[in-house]
């Protein structure tokens, strides 16, 4: 899955050392909790050679379980589950999507499309508890990152913006989006995989499976990646204490004199997300 994640190309790699990338297959499923167990395991390896740790991404969820563990989630209860299947097989994924939006409409509106995984999650979790799911994400509604941690974020005008995710989709196609997708699909993984029912995958499905022109495949993710990056923007919207880099006004060298400047007023061993 390298194209449609955008992920970093072999030679960054090798320039400078980079984690969490290509440690799955797409039928491994994997939570923010599990990130944040490994991310610490990196960092203490990290500690005996650096004094700073630079988490770069999007994933809003994953990295606020950086900054503050997210309470205990109970594990997923297979009673539930099969429940919530029978449902689905009755009624579909949009009944189990609109019940989701009943019980826990501030999760449902951050969730990347019907992702069927997150929806039975999300049930499954409120159906034990009788709390939403959301309400394990987070208590206050502010996010305020501790001393050691410096946040920015990287954005654009809107208009800017968009611009970009359109070239950028464009380039995917160009790439060869749509043999990646096929290619994945010939391994015999299952189109309802919830690595693949992400932005760019699913749509490609769709457009394999007849449903829709690549035409159509293509105007959808571009809409999807632009509802996605405003969530992001929201959600960073929340945190406190937010370096916000503008960059369209900006140029590369002066972002990485800022976070410089940065580095030098705080003291050593702080992380940088």
């Amino acid at each position: 899955m390298d194209i449609g994640t955008g992920k970093v190309s072999e030679e960054e790699q090798l320039r400078v050392k980079h984690f969490n990338i290509s440690i799955f297959t797409p039928d491994v499923d994997d939570n923010a909790s599990h990130f944040h167990k490994r991310a610490m395991e990196w960092e203490s390896e990290l500690s005996y050679f650096h004094d700073h740790h630079l988490y770069v991404g999007g994933s809003t969820l994953y990295l606020e379980s950086l900054i503050r563990p997210f309470d205990d989630v109970p594990k997923s209860d297979p009673e539930n589950i099969s429940e919530l299947e029978k449902l689905e097989n009755e009624f579909g994924l949009r009944y189990l999507y609109n019940e989701l939006k009943n019980t826990d409409p501030e999760y449902a509106a951050k969730m990347d499309g019907m992702n069927k995984q997150r929806i039975y999650r999300a049930l499954d979790v409120f159906m034990q508890t009788g709390k939403p799911f959301s309400h394990f994400h987070h208590q206050k509604k502010n996010i305020t990152p501790p001393d050691d941690v410096i946040v920015f974020v990287l954005n654009r005008e809107r208009e800017h913006l968009h611009e970009r995710i359109s070239r950028r989709v464009d380039g995917m196609i160009a790439q060869g989006l749509v043999d990646e997708v096929k290619s994945i699909l010939d391994m015999g993984y299952t189109a309802n995989l919830n690595a693949l029912q992400t932005v760019g995958y699913r749509e490609i499905i769709e457009y394999l499976e007849g449903k829709i022109t690549l035409d159509k495949a293509v105007e959808l993710i571009k809409r999807n990646s632009r509802r996605y990056a405003k969530r992001q923007i929201t959600w960073f919207r929340r945190w406190n204490n937010v370096n916000w880099l503008n960059l369209d006004t900006l140029s590369k060298d002066q972002v990485i004199q800022i976070v410089i400047e940065h580095l030098n007023t705080v003291a050593a061993n702080r992380n940088i997300i």
